[in-house]
């Protein structure tokens, strides 16, 4: 997949997560090579001549050009950030049928390329794309994965350390299921500097277990906050999204909540999902299988299903015959 150990990352789509995503590629050096595809050609134009101009003030320089899905031939990741964006009063799902028909057409054109390395999708609704992306190119489902629930994790970390006051990194909790409404947080494992978070709840009178459920529900509804007050949600994701690349491309062994193939863990199949899973230079090395709970088994095994179910009325109809 490699070129003399050069690593090449496509981003297909600058609008406002890719361009946040090349932004964050460069300024972090994650690959020495970076293209840039839109079908809006004078975007993806200025946008690499934008940061060219930026490449002095990088760690180190990444050579960046705007392409073609030619250039996808030689790329060690391909991201998808192209679609539909999430309109005010609209949910993730409401995407589905828009995005598919975009999604087969984008995909065709990068396995023609002769691509063979990792696909890394973005776009809403990123569990649904995941699944067809992995069907619509024929790559082993590991070469495929979703953003997932990687922005809900890190927004849930982030309101966790406000809360405690102290600082995310310290904060170990993961949100997990569908990345929309029918997502889950996983209280039974989330430890602050590896004390369970309900037992700092249940040692100090500052803290009650009505705010951590207030907590989870500003995470849930965060996007349609953001949506509501500037329009999209794009520099988080993107920073997700870097973070991902990177675990790929230095062979990390990282464990990122990321929308993830199930073959058997958790009971589920058929389904890419956001779980934690080990991310490494092969993709997806394996899903880690936490021991939820009843109520969280329960609530995961109903997100799958809603999943399960927008696959089943749309994907069909999308798939060649």
């Amino acid at each position: 997949m490699t070129r003399e150990n050069v690593n090449r990352v496509a981003l297909i789509g600058a609008g406002s997560v890719g361009s946040s995503y090349a932004f964050a590629m460069l300024n972090q050096a994650i690959a020495e090579e970076f293209v840039i595809i839109d079908l809006n050609e004078d975007k993806a134009m200025g946008d690499a001549m934008d940061l060219n101009h930026g490449k002095v003030f990088a760690p180190n320089p990444t050579k960046t050009w705007y392409g073609t899905y030619a250039d996808c031939k030689d790329a060690d990741i391909v991201c998808i950030c192209a679609g539909a964006n999430q309109k005010p009063g609209e949910t993730r799902l409401d995407l589905v049928k828009k995005n598919l028909a975009i999604f087969q057409s984008i995909v065709d054109d990068v396995m023609a390329s002769g691509f063979d390395g990792i696909f890394l999708v973005a776009t809403n609704p990123v569990d649904i794309l995941t699944y067809a992306t992995w069907k619509f190119s024929g790559l082993p489902q590991n070469r495929v994965i979703g953003s997932g629930t990687i922005l809900d994790s890190g927004r849930f970390r982030y309101l966790l350390g406000e809360y405690f006051d102290v600082t995310p990194q310290n904060v170990h909790a993961n949100i997990i299921g569908e990345h929309g409404d029918t997502e889950l947080p996983v209280w039974s494992h989330a430890t602050i500097g590896g004390v369970p978070v309900m037992e700092w709840v249940e040692r100090d009178p500052r803290y009650h277990k009505k705010d951590l459920e207030e907590i989870f529900l500003n995470v849930r509804d965060a996007a349609y906050q953001i949506i509501e007050k500037k329009g999209a949600t794009y520099y988080g994701i993107a920073m997700g999204l870097a973070r991902i690349t990177k675990a790929i491309l230095n062979n990390e062994n990282s464990i990122l909540t990321v929308s993830a193939p199930l073959a058997g863990e958790y009971g589920l199949e058929d389904v890419y999902i956001g779980v934690p899973a080990v991310v490494n230079r092969a993709g997806i090395r394996n899903v880690v299988e936490l021991n939820l709970n009843e109520t969280e088994q329960n609530q995961l095994h109903h997100s799958a299903g809603v999943l399960k179910e927008i696959l089943g009325e749309h994907f069909k109809a999308a798939t060649r015959p």
